[in-house]
């Protein structure tokens, strides 16, 4: 399964920044599919998943109102725009993917990317 996360980089506090997740047009309609992040000396955590059935959005409540996932099965990517970020959004982040289309948006799926590092800074 291809996930490859890119787009990270360093961006002031207020900034934007958006990530991108190459894998497979199967894998975007099939999958489910959300990125993840891990902070550093924290557990990695869900930021935001689709739901391949209807595609419903979720957000975990830090990033619900500045960041938006979307997909684009011709480009087959995954994106995650970032907005008004803040410093405690510094973290790697992942996209993931999981065979069964409605999984819960938990850290636990089966194919990972390899990260791509966000930092916050002024």
């Amino acid at each position: 399964v291809q996930l490859q996360a890119s787009g990270g980089g360093l961006v002031q506090p207020g900034g934007s920044l958006t990530l991108s997740c190459a894998t497979s047009k199967f894998i975007l309609e099939s999958y489910a599919i959300g990125w993840f992040r891990q902070a550093p000396g924290k557990e990695r955590e869900a930021v935001s998943c689709i739901n391949n059935r209807d595609g419903s959005t979720y957000y975990e409540d830090p990033v619900r109102g500045r960041f938006a996932i979307s997909r684009d099965v011709a480009k087959s990517t995954l994106y995650l725009h970032m907005n008004n970020l803040k410093p405690e959004d510094t973290a790697v982040y992942y996209c993931a993917a999981d065979p069964i289309p409605l999984r819960a948006c938990i850290p636990t799926w089966d194919f990972w990317g390899q990260g791509t590092l966000v930092t916050v800074s002024s």
